[in-house]
């Protein structure tokens, strides 16, 4: 556990992903400080976390929680912990991160600017449907011995954060990393949680699961071919959620994961074999 947990930091480090492990008496904090990154946090159970002075989650029983950092994150943060009279803080430096671009012709137009107003009521229901989705807030920390990957053969065919040019017209950009296999290769929970939505066929998203990790840290599966949860599931780390596809807006099979910590958009990939700093 300790060498993968060196192996873990010197390889963020050498790749500038990552600060030195910070550690005080009632705070510590590790993980990937750079744009679309994260910290993992050890401190008081219970605890309130504050990031720049926005009280945003709670620790868990075991004083674990987790913060992201968003695409557009700032160039440093402010990461407080509050327990009754009991207060630590730390400034932490976040690295700005390397976006492509990228551009993808030959989308059908409706998936791209839809117009059709039966398209437009569809996609308004599975956005209400979404929301609802992404704001569980599950009391775990399925995150602390962080994420395996969801395919075994990892080919990365578009990385996240990518500015988007769909069919000529800029995007939003793009907040899932792409992972290239074949139309029904098996997708395994890169950790455990609940499943808080299972839907086969989204307009964008064709295939989709929401899978809640803990404190508002969701993961998502989209373009599925089959899906195998369904919603209330608890899932296993390692354990089968579905089949890569090509359903919904997209030119080829392959896996689009993104996650989110609430209304912060991360690369899951960064949370690969992350661990949550040890008890003091």
């Amino acid at each position: 556990m300790i060498a993968a947990r060196r192996s873990f930091l010197l390889g963020a480090g050498a790749l500038g992903l990552a600060g030195p492990a910070w550690s005080r008496e009632g705070l510590a904090l590790d993980g990937r400080f750079v744009q679309g990154g994260f910290a993992m946090g050890r401190t008081w159970p219970r605890a309130i976390v504050f990031v720049d002075g926005e009280a945003l989650t709670t620790a868990s029983a075991a004083g674990l929680f987790i913060v992201g950092f968003d695409r557009d994150a700032a160039a440093s943060a402010r990461i407080e912990v509050l327990s009754g009279v009991r207060r630590e803080s730390r400034d932490v430096t976040i690295a700005p991160g390397d976006f492509a671009i990228t551009r993808i012709d030959g989308l059908p137009p409706q998936t791209v600017t839809p117009t059709a107003p039966e398209v437009l009521a569809r996609i308004q229901r599975e956005a209400a449907l979404k929301t609802e989705a992404s704001a569980s807030r599950a009391d775990a920390d399925h995150f602390n011995g962080g994420f395996i990957r969801p395919l075994e053969t990892w080919r990365v065919t578009s990385r996240w954060g990518a500015q988007r040019v769909l069919n000529g017209t800029p995007a939003r950009p793009h907040y899932g990393i792409d992972l290239g296999a074949p139309t029904g290769t098996v997708i395994r929970a890169p950790a455990d949680g609940l499943v808080t939505l299972a839907e086969p066929d989204l307009h964008f998203e064709g295939g989709l699961t929401l899978i809640d990790h803990g404190q508002g840290l969701i993961s998502a599966y989209l373009h599925q071919s089959r899906l195998d949860v369904r919603p209330g599931e608890r899932v296993v780390q390692g354990q089968a959620i579905g089949r890569v596809g090509a359903s919904g807006r997209a030119t080829g099979p392959h896996l689009c994961w993104r996650l989110k910590w609430r209304d912060r958009n991360l690369d899951p990939s960064l949370l690969v074999g992350a661990e949550a700093p040890p008890p003091a």
